[in-house]
């Protein structure tokens, strides 16, 4: 396979993947042509490999840079803004993550919540039944948030025990 035919397989496939993860087509081949480039990337050239619009792409770049996967740059004698994908697809994943944590699961907690402090009669079996499934779906989200916050933070207990080893 030529380079330029797997540079845009990867690219149509990072694409649809993104999908999964909740944000745009066009968000995610900006992230995997940003992450499969050697150096940054100004605007006008993310806007010719895509071909896309200049809105479209200064959109969804700033997009990718709130999520933290993507960081403006300096390129020395340019005047123009240059971005840059994190390579450490560790970093991409909680990242990841952790905004699809705040953005999805955080609101259904509160609502779930709210829902569980309704009134009626207790012997009621609609309200029974009720309160039972909001239960157990709230006891399957707080499961989830524990195990996306032992995910989000694995990076950072790796770091602090492998400093402690080197200390020792």
């Amino acid at each position: 396979m030529k380079f330029s035919d797997a540079k845009a397989q990867f690219i149509q496939a990072w694409g649809l993947l993104g999908a999964q993860w909740g944000i745009n087509r066009t968000m995610a081949q900006i992230h995997a042509l940003l992450l499969i480039a050697p150096e940054p990337m100004s605007a006008e050239e993310i806007m010719e490999a895509l071909d896309i619009s200049r809105g479209n792409a200064n959109m969804n770049v700033r997009e990718l840079m709130n999520w933290g996967i993507v960081e403006k740059v300096l390129v020395p004698g340019e005047r123009k803004e240059f971005f840059v994908a994190e390579k450490d697809i560790w970093k991409v994943g909680t990242a990841i993550a952790r905004e699809r944590k705040k953005r999805e699961l955080d609101p259904v907690l509160k609502v779930l919540l709210q829902l569980n402090k309704i009134d009626g009669d207790q012997k009621d079996k609609h309200i029974k039944a009720f309160r039972e499934t909001i239960q157990n779906i709230q006891k399957f989200a707080h499961q989830t948030d524990a195990a996306l916050n032992a995910f989000i933070k694995s990076e950072e207990n790796w770091f602090y025990s492998t400093l402690l080893k080197v200390i020792r």
